[in-house]
């Protein structure tokens, strides 16, 4: 198991108490890798999650790890999950942050950003490495490591209500899909991302070769090269939409002289160079 882990020399583990995460801790330190610490973070959404903690101490206090428990606020509205993942990683620290992240999890996010319209990039879901150094495993196996220890991991609640995509992906589509395939699809979708993520890294290397400020050899580059540019030099924190990018094509082409790609920036046109506008 563990030669399919790709754990860091030394990290943080971020351990909700559930199966993924407390396995992830278990394996980390049979690694060799230097756990940090092992931090619980109370998000305050469901009642009694504060003691969901103890599971935490009580676990790394076996392993000999450093453990540290943190509250944080997040209040209820549109874009929950999002929210409390930034707010979680705003209190887990610098340096690597180990995540339990499964095969599982890799083939829900592939179908997630599926139906969201993504390329080829959101088809390669999650990268493996040192950040997510399970993703190879899948949940059946972190149960195993949790029952092997005698531990009893958290179930979160959240993790059936039907209100969250991520939930109805995971317990209405996927066993349908492994129902009409008659074979278990999550480690074919899993696979199907990582052969994504190797043409992803090709077509990166071969768009970074266009100079997006010329115009001209945007214009004139291969479609899907182009856009991947643009896509590069117009995120900040986040990838601007298809919408955005296209209207940045229209300029490139000398269609528009000038055009809006979100959060107040825009992209014009000057003789034929392109000029990002950022407030």
């Amino acid at each position: 198991m563990l030669d399919r882990c790709t754990f860091p020399a030394a990290g943080v583990a971020a351990v909700s108490g559930g199966a993924d995460s407390l396995a992830m801790l278990a394996l980390a330190v049979a690694s060799g890798c230097r756990v940090l610490e092992a931090v619980h973070v109370d998000h305050g959404l469901r009642h009694g999650s504060a003691d969901e903690a103890d599971v935490v101490r009580v676990a790394a206090g076996e392993l000999d790890v450093p453990f540290r428990s943190e509250r944080v606020v997040v209040a209820r509205g549109p874009n929950l999950e999002a929210r409390a993942r930034a707010a979680r990683r705003a209190v887990l620290g610098h340096g690597v942050v180990m995540t339990g992240h499964t095969a599982d999890d890799q083939a829900e996010t592939l179908l997630l950003n599926l139906v969201r319209g993504a390329g080829v990039t959101g088809l390669g879901a999650m990268a493996p490495g040192p950040a997510k150094p399970i993703l190879a495993l899948r949940r059946a196996e972190t149960r195993a490591v949790c029952a092997a220890r005698g531990w009893t991991p958290v179930v979160d609640p959240s993790n059936e209500d039907p209100a969250f995509r991520r939930n109805r992906v995971r317990h209405e589509v996927l066993p349908l899909l492994d129902a009409i395939a008659d074979r278990d699809v999550a480690a074919l979708l899993a696979r199907s991302a990582s052969l994504a993520r190797d043409d992803d890294a090709l077509l990166d290397s071969l768009a970074s070769a266009i100079d997006v400020t010329d115009a001209r050899a945007v214009a004139a580059a291969p479609l899907p090269l182009a856009r991947r540019a643009i896509r590069a030099w117009l995120t900040a924190g986040y990838p601007p939409d298809a919408a955005a990018v296209e209207r940045v094509l229209t300029v490139a082409r000398g269609d528009a002289r000038g055009c809006d790609v979100g959060d107040g920036r825009s992209v014009r046109r000057s003789g034929q160079r392109l000029v990002r506008c950022d407030p």
